[in-house]
């Protein structure tokens, strides 16, 4: 264990980006676990950092706007495939999301097979750089996730299958380019997983406190003890969820 590690400069826009991220991903995990997707977070991930490689591959990388439409049209072009095969064979819905991730990372490796940088891209699309994000980069993206947010938690019961891919596609094509594809699929599924015994209110805030107590103590861990953050966070975030689960479970 080392103190000196411990750089606030750095650590608290990390702190400040897991809770900006767990914001939507509450909410929409406890969606996502009651329509019975559970990978549907992964897969649409995955097709938002394609989106992001791709835009490399045009040589669009130093110009983050068209980085940002190429990653949220991938995401919304696979969110509309996506509702298309629920309507059509809802029965198949889950092998139809896993086939999908399969193809959209077998595309990644792909497309960084002649990159020399292939394999740091890589890692960083699925670990994230949750420390090397500033307070700069998380101003477009609380701007987003506030119009978001206002629209899920006033309309989502007239938004439908339709309104909630749309939503996911904006909510996980920001989150996946600050925290990668690992975190996204944790901090989705996670919570709403171990807090499935609550209903409402109490389901909600049980959820935001779990996933906030995770990546603050992720984020530590992973500075005293030098270890890759993204890593320690999606641990710990089990971990807790492990005991939280034990918890809720004894409850009437």
């Amino acid at each position: 264990m080392n103190l000196d590690l411990l750089d606030w400069s750095i650590l608290a826009p990390a702190m400040m980006t897991g809770l900006l991220v767990l914001s939507t991903h509450v909410p929409l995990g406890q969606e996502v676990l009651k329509r019975g997707i559970i990978f549907i977070d992964l897969a649409i991930a995955q097709i938002a950092g394609l989106g992001v490689l791709l835009a490399g591959v045009f040589g669009w990388e130093e110009n983050f706007w068209l980085v940002q439409a190429s990653a949220i049209s991938a995401a919304l072009l696979a969110s509309a495939l996506l509702h298309w095969t629920e309507k059509r064979w809802p029965e198949s819905q889950e092998p139809l999301i896993g086939t999908l991730f399969v193809l959209a990372a077998t595309g990644t490796i792909l497309l960084l097979a002649g990159n020399p940088h292939g394999a740091e891209h890589l890692k960083d699309l699925l670990v994230g750089q949750i420390l090397w994000v500033t307070w700069g980069m998380l101003i477009p993206v609380a701007l987003l996730y506030s119009v978001l947010l206002t629209a899920w938690f006033k309309w989502r019961d007239h938004f439908g299958s339709t309104g909630f891919y749309v939503v996911f596609a904006f909510v996980v094509t920001a989150s996946v380019q600050l925290v990668g594809v690992y975190l996204v699929f944790t901090s989705l599924i996670i919570p709403a997983l171990a807090t499935q015994r609550l209903q409402g209110k109490p389901r909600l805030l049980a959820g935001y406190s779990l996933g906030a107590i995770a990546f603050i103590t992720g984020i530590l861990l992973s500075a005293l003890f030098d270890l890759p953050t993204g890593a320690a966070t999606v641990w710990t975030m089990a971990l807790l969820a492990l005991v939280a689960g034990f918890i809720f479970s004894r409850r009437r």
